[in-house]
Order: structure tokens, then sequence, then C-alpha cells
């Protein structure tokens, strides 16, 4: 994919998608990510990273969305939960990945709304926040990785984590044999809450702190483009102090307004 901002009404709110290639490399964009919108209840949110530094990332993040998407193609039944067809959809993916046997993978991180209940679903570092109007965290999934682990341990903070020379490593991705979903229990979508599903390429290069800021309150164009802002100056250029580390970069912002 190539830079792009879309937005969308869906779920009785809105989403925006966003896409941009790393500004430090010329080959493609790794990162693919799609919205799935049924009806104004129901949808499916995913966002997949393609392994920097593999073969076939690309190729790898784009077959985790095309499986997904034929896996919830085939259900006829919206009104109940998606979660066995997006479950199917990653066990389908992880399994063509692997056949590659290139060495290609990707992380993975989804949502299903349904009737304003959300469900997380995630393997890798790409994460998932919910958050209320004021600020408050309602859900922030843990990175599969040993720098994830230290900080949900209470090992390391979010300074330390976001500057360690190992936060490139990850534990669990499409694409292995050890491969496993976390799934999240479900949650009520609030009026005005927001969620956000994003790759490393946003989580690397600002706080979470940060982050809310941006995007608990205001229009979500408002927030899109502060996030890519200021993401792209970090990574284009260095500060002392501030991360900076140049990547893809993908989100999904949604906001519940009915």
């Amino acid at each position: 994919m190539g830079a792009s901002c879309e937005i969308h009404s869906c779920c009785g709110g809105e989403a925006v998608i966003y896409t941009q290639r790393s500004p430090r490399k010329e080959s493609p964009n790794e990162d693919s990510a799609a919205i799935f919108c049924f009806n104004n209840h129901t949808g499916v949110f995913v966002i997949a990273d393609g392994m920097g530094g593999m073969p076939s990332g690309r190729q790898a993040s784009a077959m985790a969305i095309n499986a997904i998407h034929a896996s919830l193609k085939s259900t006829t039944h919206l009104h109940t939960n998606l979660r066995e067809n997006i479950l199917d959809g990653i066990e389908h993916a992880n399994q063509s990945i692997t056949s590659l046997g290139v060495g290609a993978g990707t992380t993975l991180a989804a949502i299903e709304l349904n009737e304003h209940i959300l469900r997380p679903y995630h393997a890798g570092d790409s994460m998932i926040l919910v958050i209320g109007q004021k600020g408050k965290i309602k859900l922030q999934t843990t990175s599969h990785s040993p720098v994830g682990y230290a900080v949900e341990a209470g090992i390391l903070d979010e300074d330390e984590a976001i500057h360690h020379e190992e936060r490139h490593l990850i534990s669990n991705m499409l694409g292995s044999a050890d491969m496993h979903i976390e799934v999240g229990p479900p949650l009520q979508v609030t009026r005005y809450d927001t969620v956000l599903l994003a790759s490393d390429g946003l989580f690397d290069n600002l706080l979470i702190s940060e982050i809310i800021a941006r995007i608990r309150k205001g229009s979500l164009q408002t927030a899109s483009i502060s996030l890519i802002e200021e993401c792209m100056k970090r990574m284009s250029s260095p500060q002392a102090g501030l991360p900076s580390k140049p990547d893809d970069m993908t989100f999904i912002l949604y906001r519940r307004i009915q």
C-alpha cells in the first residue's frame, strides 16, 4: 500500500484507516489493514505488520487480511459474534504463510464489534487500545515480546521499554508453528470511546500518554493528522531523549458516536 487516509461510517460511529511506509526506505510498505463493515452494528477491523527484514513480509500481511476476509464472507450469522470466523481465518492464514517456506511472518491485531460489544484478538506486538473520552484506558493489549512481557510484569516502565535495544524482538507471529492468538474478553464500547489498532511503527515512536492525548477527544481526522505528523517527525528527525524508530506505520481509529 502507498500512503492513504480514509474515513468511513460504520458500526454506529466513524473510523479512519491510514498506512504509510517508513520514511527511511524505498521498498514496499509491509503493513496491511482493512475494515469490514457488515451493517450499522457489526464490523471487523484488522491490522497486520509483515515482519521487517524477513522475506515476503508484505505478502504475509496481505495473506492475513485476505484469509480473515474470506472466512468472514462465509458466515450467514451476522447477528451472532464472529469469533469462530475470525479464528478460522487466522488459523488458515498461519498455515498458508508457514507453507510459503521462506520465513515470512506477520503480526496481527483485530477487533470484532457487534452491537457496541468489542472483542480483541492479537498475535505479536501490534497493539489495541480502547480509551474513554477523559483518557481512561479501558483496554490495552500486551505485546507478545520479551519487552512487552517485562512491562506487563512491572520490570520495565514505558519509557525504558520504548528505548530498549531488544524492543524489536517478538515472541509470537503468524507464520510460525507455535503461533497463538490471544482472545480478550468482551468489552462494552460506550458513546465517544475511541478504539485504536496500530502497528509498532506508531507505538515505537509515541508514548501511550502522547497517543491518548491526541485521540481521546476532537475529530478523528484531527487526531489522525496529529498522530501522523508527530510520528513522521520523530522517524525523520530524531531528537535526544525522544523515541525514534523509522518503520512502516499503520493504524485504524474508531469512535462510537451513536
